[in-house]
């Protein structure tokens, strides 16, 4: 009986945002600025008839972000719900300049110095005097684009220690609730050579800085949950 009510209980999805109520986002939910650019704003409101995490964009980028505790060797698969009004026209996912996205879900790994080269070290160093001390060693970013096909990956114009991954593309869902499901561990293996790393944090985020552009997004029922398990929400 033990046994079976622990099988049950790892059943469990590990939620990361079931968002509730309105107003200021709470905590462990914080807002990471990025250099000196104007941050995006942050707030809970009801979208489209859901209680999500709303992004107001105007030339603007900022992360919100909070500490995870998963293990993706048990809940590898990361889901959630998303919503954009529209996708930035003038973005170019393979360009700094165009590099803004309607709406982006980051999870952030903390991996030990034996799986980080030494030009890696190097980089992630001068990355944290320039941006702070919130610089993962690598990231999995899962992005709502404008024009690339869905699936494809590539590092970021910024940092080889992000990858960034369509997950959807165009405005042909643009106003309405798109539910997302994606293995966080195949993806980061598959990025990072199968070195091990070990998810510290999660992040949303809108952006409109690279373009100046204005957007508005939304994210909820974040979460993860097994291979053979289905979504929650």
């Amino acid at each position: 009986m033990i046994l079976l009510l622990s099988a049950l209980l790892q059943q469990d999805p590990v939620w990361v945002g079931r968002i509730s109520g309105s107003g200021a986002v709470p905590a462990p939910w914080r807002v990471v600025p990025v250099g000196k650019t104007k941050p995006t704003l942050y707030r809970v409101a009801n979208v489209a008839k859901a209680p999500a995490i709303e992004a107001r964009v105007d030339s603007s980028m900022a992360l919100l972000a909070r500490p995870v505790k998963v293990d993706l060797a048990q809940t590898p698969v990361l889901c959630w719900r998303w919503f954009v009004q529209n996708v930035v026209a003038k973005g170019d996912i393979r360009k700094k300049a165009g590099n803004d996205f309607a709406a982006r879900v980051y999870v952030s790994f903390d991996m030990p110095n034996s799986a980080l080269s030494a030009g890696a070290r190097m980089k992630l160093g001068m990355a944290r005097k320039v941006l702070g001390m919130s610089v993962p060693d690598a990231a999995v970013t899962y992005v709502w684009d404008n024009r690339s096909p869905v699936g494809m990956a590539l590092k970021s114009p910024y940092t080889d220690r992000q990858q960034l991954i369509v997950a959807q593309s165009g405005n042909d869902r643009a106003g309405e609730w798109v539910a997302e499901r994606v293995d966080v561990a195949a993806d980061f293996a598959r990025a990072f050579g199968g070195k091990p790393g070990r998810p510290v944090e999660l992040a949303v985020a809108a952006d409109g800085d690279n373009t100046k552009t204005a957007g508005r997004a939304a994210f909820t029922d974040i979460h993860f949950v097994r291979r053979n398990q289905r979504c929650a929400a």
